[in-house]
């Protein structure tokens, strides 16, 4: 279930929806939170990357999924990218 189909979702659970409510705030805040951390530059970097592999290999936005992370001194990126069967492009 993706974090769409969860605020979507009734609640299902037996919680008041107050409850539901607060839950999905939450969830809200701490997505919004995520990405304002994000350096502003990490979307133009991802469609370079994304630009680069097309170059050679023909992928499908949906078979992209990046994860950013801030630990102390350093900022790591995780690009991956699920690509075709090379049997499949003959």
């Amino acid at each position: 279930m993706g974090l769409l189909d969860y605020l979507r979702s009734p609640g299902g659970t037996g919680k008041g929806s107050a409850a539901v409510a607060k839950e999905r705030l939450q969830i809200l805040v701490a997505h919004d939170r995520a990405a304002r951390d994000r350096p502003s530059y990490l979307p133009r970097l991802q469609q370079e990357i994304l630009a680069v592999i097309r170059k050679y290999v023909e992928i499908d936005n949906d078979a992209v999924s990046v994860h950013y992370e801030q630990e102390d001194r350093h900022e790591i990126l995780e690009l991956n990218i699920v690509l075709p069967d090379p049997e499949s492009r003959a």
